[in-house]
């Protein structure tokens, strides 16, 4: 069975890409996770980063919600809520 194709004006939110700009180490820092890949920044940026994507996985779980599920709008406010803490 095919699956169903979707509109082009239906847009699916799959992860987000998160990058930091303040590395003078020349160190290169790469990071995947469920949902997230995260590059560059100094240490402590790309660890503010990391621990954010952590608190949004953790969030997301709490729902018992897959991102696939979630709106971007819902999406969006765990993931700024995330970068609060």
């Amino acid at each position: 069975m095919a699956k169903k194709k979707k509109k082009k004006d239906e847009s699916e939110l799959v992860g987000f890409f998160g990058v930091g700009f303040d590395n003078e180490d020349d160190h290169q820092r790469i990071t995947r996770a469920d949902h997230f890949v995260l590059v560059g920044g100094s240490e402590e940026t790309h660890e503010r980063m990391q621990d954010t994507a952590i608190r949004f996985n953790e969030s997301l779980d709490k729902k018992g919600k897959q991102l696939s599920e979630t709106s971007l709008i819902e999406a969006l406010e765990l993931l700024a809520r995330a970068m609060d803490k």
